[in-house]
């Protein structure tokens, strides 16, 4: 109808906004999956390039209906609450979230809205900080992601949802708030702007290793000296998506008492420790990216402190399991040619084989043959998969810290992907093939 994937994804990111405000489990991953869906378009030949949009679309609306439509909504007008000039309005947010009072809240951020989107996004960040949980963190990142999609003017709406979130998912600040606080005091972060020291290999590897196996406050301790340091955000935020991206590599699966629908033993896709700490790590990354001085900082920080209580608190021994790809695979990936390899990563991704899927991949990297290719590969089972409501935000993470990360690592985030690929592979996301029926590919 002339109508494009853009304006599509737009409306239906507000849609989902209004109804479900952040407080609906399939809602709010629907909403967190547009932009990565959108991304995807991108990627795709023009007579592809709905499939992904559409494969949200379904989902959204679906979810939508459930949760009984228009008369449901969640997210209602709000009037802005007086603010001072001079008042930045973040700490009564987060205060206002801390005693479960929405309206406040909301209110404030209206406000706050009014000035700027920067001074709205970062006043939200102060209460999303409270907790490092991950749909807490990925929520405001997705909905920041979305603005040049759905238009800034409407920052308020889409912010409003980690708002709600926030309220719901508990009031008392964790431990690592006050830990964030002694930290900052501590190396004089808010007298200092970030710096520009550049890092190099060993040291970004060696970072990485600190906060993959150091105690959660030891990792967030490593990262504020660092920061103290000068070393840029960027090294720092590398640092703490390879250390996520090792929670995939050494993953041992699902036991049988975690299986569930569409998520069976040995399986890491959808909400598995490693999928759901780099999703986090990278929101952290791209949120200190565009964010003020103080909360870039603060994500850093937190960020850290993140991998490392996932490693030790979700359960697996981490530090003994060794990463993927292992010798065994490897010695029997012999092909050097990139068409070769490219079909026998397929052949590995359709029979769920994990560990050999990332041997090949690991393999096809180390030979220097393009990326593209078997981005194009991920890309396709991205869209065609369901992965448990994950598919669309873990490939983005993975493409996109694979664009951020130096030549040394990169290829460890797209190995994490094939294995995750080859995980999800054979459970068709709904409505896919009423999209391809609808779109005639």
């Amino acid at each position: 109808s002339g109508t494009d994937l853009r304006q599509l994804t737009a409306a239906a990111a507000l849609a989902n906004a209004r109804t479900f405000g952040g407080e609906d489990y399939i809602g709010f991953h629907t909403m967190m999956a547009l932009s990565p869906a959108y991304q995807m378009s991108r990627e795709l030949s023009s007579a592809q390039q709905a499939l992904p949009v559409f494969k949200v679309l379904y989902r959204n609306t679906n979810r939508i209906q459930e949760f009984g439509g228009p008369a449901k909504e969640v997210l209602h007008p709000v009037k802005p609450t007086a603010l001072a000039e001079s008042q930045m309005g973040g700490e009564a947010i987060r205060d206002a979230v801390r005693k479960k009072d929405t309206k406040s809240a909301e209110q404030t951020l209206a406000a706050i809205a009014q000035r700027s989107p920067e001074d709205a996004f970062n006043s939200v960040l102060l209460a999303v900080q409270d907790h490092s949980e991950v749909h807490r963190v990925v929520m405001p990142y997705r909905a920041w992601d979305l603005l040049d999609v759905v238009g800034r003017q409407h920052a308020s709406t889409m912010l409003r949802q980690s708002v709600h979130y926030c309220v719901r998912a508990g009031a008392t600040p964790s431990p690592a708030t006050a830990l964030l606080t002694k930290l900052l005091d501590q190396h004089k972060l808010l007298d200092q702007k970030p710096g520009t020291r550049t890092a190099d290999d060993k040291w970004v590897d060696q970072l990485s290793q600190t906060i993959f196996k150091s105690s959660p406050a030891q990792a967030a301790e490593a990262v504020a000296a660092a920061l103290a340091e000068g070393f840029a955000p960027a090294a720092v935020g590398e640092a703490i998506s390879l250390a996520a991206n090792q929670l995939i590599l050494r993953d041992h699966g699902r036991t049988p008492q975690m299986e569930a629908l569409g998520k069976p033993t040995g399986s890491i896709h959808g909400d598995s420790i490693g999928v759901h700490a780099c999703d986090s790590a990278n929101a952290w990354r791209n949120m200190a990216r565009v964010a003020n001085a103080r909360n870039t900082y603060a994500c850093l920080i937190l960020g850290a402190h993140q991998v490392a209580h996932d490693r030790i608190e979700r359960g697996g021994d981490f530090l003994k399991w060794e990463a993927l790809p292992v010798k065994w695979h490897l010695d029997r990936t012999k092909s050097t040619d990139a068409a070769v390899l490219l079909r026998e990563a397929e052949e590995a991704i359709r029979g769920n084989l994990q560990s050999h899927a990332a041997a090949i991949v690991h393999h096809y990297g180390e030979l220097g043959h393009a990326a593209r290719p078997m981005l194009d590969l991920m890309l396709r089972y991205a869209v065609s998969e369901d992965g448990a409501l994950h598919a669309e935000k873990y490939y983005r993470t993975a493409s996109d810290e694979f664009a951020a990360t130096r030549s040394a690592f990169r290829w460890r985030q797209l190995v994490a992907l094939a294995r995750v690929t080859a995980s999800e592979f054979g459970r068709p996301a709904p409505g896919m093939a009423e999209a391809r029926e609808l779109l005639k590919v």
